[in-house]
């Protein structure tokens, strides 16, 4: 509509423009060149009016066109980099899984050739420097029956004494029930010295020892620098030591247990679970997994590893 509205109005004055070149040109003058030129002119005049609009919405959907594909190839690029991206993780996760599996699938043929007696450098246990064995459990996982079982094992390794531990105190509910079911066990005292004897030793402890343990040394130390600081003139701040902190724990009840050489951990966690940390400054700490899945070769494999270490004590 635009071209032809603009060829209209080109057309008018052309018709007016050709009525009034006879009066101001001779007769001798080639009237039909100056119609060709005249008509030639305009019609390129009326064309460029129409085309100018045209070629300018051409360049704009061309521009369109591209930002649109920038945005398309920007997201592809986005999508295959997430793809690779999540391709490269699950393989990490794979591979992972595989690298534990297959050191799950060498511990247990391991520990199974080890409780057939296969293995020739587990049958020498020097047990004589296991003088003190710590337990720490789980608490979802205690069951009695796999806690005797395990005593049962430990019996007949020749482990003279032993501490059960687990953080809400289920073994220590259950202790005459463990000592009647296992025979040729005695409840430990904390003032027993550590001797051989033929029966073995049960010591069972909470989280809740510890905890009151400290607390009653912390009494005890107040109120020997409370006494100490009303006879001196000196009201200083105090400093505690832990060599004080260790003689005010022997004080009380529950903090003068011995410290064990060996602390076996079965459950999720890689850590004591609360184990009174003033008895295990030099204990050789071994991770055995969850209680229902322990092995009797891979108790003997972590007191094999305990018996060839080496501790250095420094000054």
């Amino acid at each position: 509509m635009f071209f032809i509205s603009s060829f209209l109005h080109v057309s008018v004055h052309q018709v007016t423009v050709f009525k009034l070149l006879p009066l101001y040109f001779p007769s001798s003058f080639p009237i039909s060149k100056i119609y060709f030129n005249l008509f030639f002119f305009f019609f390129s005049f009326s064309f460029f009016n129409f085309s100018k609009p045209l070629f300018s919405r051409l360049c704009l959907n061309r521009s369109m066109d591209f930002a649109k594909l920038k945005r398309m190839l920007y997201y592809w690029i986005h999508q295959i980099v997430n793809i690779l991206l999540r391709l490269t993780w699950h393989l990490l996760h794979v591979t992972i899984h595989l690298f534990y599996f297959a050191i799950n699938i060498a511990n247990a043929l391991e520990s199974l050739l080890i409780s057939k007696g296969l293995l020739r450098r587990y049958k020498s246990l020097h047990i004589s420097k296991l003088q003190y064995l710590a337990i720490v459990i789980e608490s979802e996982d205690c069951r009695t029956s796999n806690v005797i079982e395990l005593l049962q094992w430990l019996a007949d390794l020749g482990v003279k004494h032993v501490c059960l531990y687990d953080k809400e105190g289920i073994l220590k509910k259950s202790k005459d029930f463990i000592l009647e079911k296992f025979d040729g066990a005695t409840l430990f005292q904390e003032n027993d010295v550590l001797l051989d004897q033929p029966l073995m030793t049960l010591e069972f402890a909470s989280f809740s020892d510890g905890k009151e343990a400290v607390a009653k040394a912390a009494n005890v130390l107040f109120m020997k620098y409370l006494k100490s600081g009303s006879t001196s003139s000196y009201q200083g701040e105090q400093i505690f030591t832990e060599s004080q902190m260790g003689e005010a724990l022997k004080t009380v009840v529950g903090g003068n247990g011995p410290e064990p050489d060996l602390l076996l951990v079965y459950g999720p966690a890689r850590c004591h679970l609360g184990f009174p940390a003033w008895r295990i400054r030099y204990t050789e700490i071994q991770h055995m997994g969850p209680l229902k899945s322990m092995k009797y070769g891979s108790l003997i494999k972590a007191i094999y590893k305990f018996t060839m270490v080496q501790q250095n004590y420094g000054k």
